[in-house]
């Protein structure tokens, strides 16, 4: 099993995000904050996990919580400002919307911005390591998936409900054959040519 979190005895809050990588949609995170009593067999990276798993566990991280925050970064901002500087807003909005002030912020990954009067640490392969970041993870990724199935509606050529928006052969193929939308990141290399790609009206 897991650690609970990077320090021993303060409230603190794990903080990781869902897309960095994908072609289309927002850039999602989520920080929590767990009960010191918290406990899982089964919790973890949340990319290591089925999606039945980390359906059971978004319920009990909700449930059992002593706060959590979700937030997306959308496509403009991202690329306005660039997916890491994307990633790590969505971080703090996400720390923002926390009901209870952490004393310190574990993350996911090697990069962050500090946070207003909050101590942190950047902690590699942190969802593996601590029992917040993975339930931050579970939460990001289960709202990031909920969000990519909800706009597949709208344009399901592109088959978002399958692969999220990531660079698979398949969301390529779309992108070459029906242009881009405008849930797509147009700061990211959509195709390998980088073709000159039209905008279809909605």
């Amino acid at each position: 099993m897991l650690d609970l979190q990077f320090t021993d005895d303060k409230v603190e809050c794990g903080t990781d995000e869902a897309g960095r990588g994908c072609l289309a949609g927002p850039v999602t995170a989520a920080a929590v904050i767990l009960k010191k009593d918290f406990s899982s067999l089964i919790l973890n990276d949340s990319k290591k996990l089925s999606l039945k798993n980390r359906n059971l566990l978004k319920i009990l991280i909700k449930e059992k919580a002593v706060s959590y925050g979700v937030a997306h970064v959308m496509m403009k901002e991202i690329d306005k400002i660039n997916i890491l500087n994307a990633s790590i807003k969505a971080m703090h909005l996400s720390i923002d919307s926390l009901s209870v002030k952490p004393e310190f912020i574990s993350v996911d990954g090697n990069k962050f911005h500090p946070y207003p009067d909050i101590d942190h640490a950047c902690v590699i392969k942190g969802d593996g390591k601590y029992l917040n970041i993975a339930a931050a993870s579970i939460l990001a990724k289960t709202a990031r998936d909920a969000f990519m199935e909800e706009i597949h509606e709208e344009y399901p050529m592109y088959n978002w409900k399958k692969n999220k928006g990531y660079p698979t052969k398949e969301h390529r193929e779309a992108i070459e054959k029906y242009g881009i939308t405008k849930y797509h990141r147009k700061s990211f290399k959509l195709l390998p040519t980088q073709l000159s790609l039209e905008i279809p009206n909605p």
